[in-house]
């Protein structure tokens, strides 16, 4: 992907003191047993609760695959540092997406050449056409 080629990346991102209680209230809601850690199924739970989807058996793989081993689920510092990451991706993708939405005027879905040189112009006028013609090439 470009953006990532080109360095950009996720900013650090801190949870206010509110959305961090109320991780760890969804944690505590999820570990009905108190077990002091959350199951795979107890994962599920909490991600449809903070983030309005059942993720993907491919996901929860990855995240219990990170668990450390001398536990049976993922411990509270875990899956706090698992939903800040989520949060900083998805605001990641909603930076880029408010950011196509704005060069895309006529609203669809994908930006022609001409579309693609005019938000190049307002954004970096001295950048020389050949470089625009060969990042348009090179992402489409």
């Amino acid at each position: 992907m470009f953006f990532s080629q080109a360095g950009a990346r996720p900013r650090m991102w801190e949870a206010s003191p509110s959305e961090h209680k109320k991780w760890v209230e969804v944690f505590k809601t999820c570990d009905e047993e108190n077990k002091g850690y959350l199951s795979r199924e107890d994962f599920k739970v909490a991600v449809v609760m903070l983030f309005g989807y059942k993720p993907s058996k491919i996901e929860a793989d990855a995240v219990m695959s990170s668990v450390d081993l001398n536990t049976s689920g993922i411990l509270l510092k875990e899956f706090l540092d698992i939903v800040r990451k989520k949060k900083e991706a998805q605001l990641y993708w909603n930076e880029i997406r408010h950011i196509f939405t704005a060069f895309d005027r006529h609203y669809r879905g994908y930006l022609t050449l001409e579309d693609f040189k005019k938000a190049f112009k307002q954004v970096a006028p001295k950048l020389s056409e050949r470089i625009i013609l060969e990042v348009f090439s090179f992402l489409s």
